[in-house]
């Protein structure tokens, strides 16, 4: 039996295991273990895993493990989080850069518990009769509804994921409704199957494509199952954007120890 020591974080009800891996301590870990770790009945329960790698060029390197074991692409949340825990563990100096398997990001934090994190610009958007298809780090459908609430997001939301098109490499689905000055969305995440309390890239998908027809700075407040965020962005094309910035709160839940065979 192996030792770990764990941090469990989460940002908006999106769930993390996270460890301290700057030493290599965790290099052995499997994505057998790793989906023992999330397991909500018989792990310590998570959307993800999160190892707070090295790296010689940034403040950090992320590795992202979804809760199937599998290592993920880019998890906005995540990141988030990620920036959070490594300020606890006195990495930066509250503006951290960081590489991650989708490039190199930036991140502020506001308070202890505020992550604003960079996300990658987005230069093209596939735009359907009743759908918009981008990659915000991770693949995201988006659809916008009339009644949020009302969508069986595990069911719809399996359907597009595992339809013709996307089930070998598998697509996130984001359910948008239009919300007071913002939107609400809920997301189906790929690597979870199941729908999630929130999900950053998904945030950030959608907001762009809430975005106007202007091309100009903006700020889409997002509600979703888990709490508040805000997406700031710079539309600077027809389905060009920049400067994305996903802001929420990231909070540290509990930590411990957990032996793992």
């Amino acid at each position: 039996m192996q030792q770990i020591h764990f941090y469990k974080y989460q940002g908006t009800g999106n769930d993390f295991v996270i460890m301290d891996n700057r030493e290599g301590q965790y290099d052995w870990l499997t994505s057998e273990q790793v989906n023992e770790l999330c397991d909500r009945r018989f792990g310590i329960g998570a959307d993800g895993l999160m190892l707070l790698n090295k790296s010689e060029d940034y403040d950090f390197a992320m590795k992202y493990y979804n809760a199937d074991g599998k290592e993920g692409t880019m998890c906005g949340n995540g990141g988030r989080c990620l920036v959070a825990f490594a300020h606890k563990m006195g990495v930066g100096d509250g503006n951290l850069y960081f590489i991650a398997v989708d490039g190199e990001h930036e991140a502020s934090l506001d308070g202890d518990k505020w992550v604003n994190l960079k996300m990658q610009d987005v230069n093209f958007v596939e735009h359907g009769p009743l759908y918009y298809y981008l990659n915000t780090g991770s693949p995201h459908f988006v659809k916008f509804v009339e009644d949020v609430q009302a969508v069986d997001v595990f069911n719809e939301g399996r359907q597009i994921r595992y339809n013709e098109r996307f089930a070998a490499e598998g697509t996130n689905v984001n359910f948008v409704q239009p919300f007071e000055n913002g939107i609400f969305v809920r997301t189906y995440e790929r690597g979870v199957e199941d729908e999630t309390y929130s999900c950053g890239t998904g945030v950030t998908a959608a907001a762009l494509t809430f975005a106007g027809k202007e091309e100009k700075e903006y700020i889409v407040p997002v509600q979703t199952l888990g709490g508040q965020l805000e997406v700031r962005f710079t539309k600077t094309g027809e389905r060009e954007f920049d400067n994305i910035w996903l802001c929420g709160p990231a909070t540290l839940v509990f930590e411990g120890q957990i032996n793992i065979g």
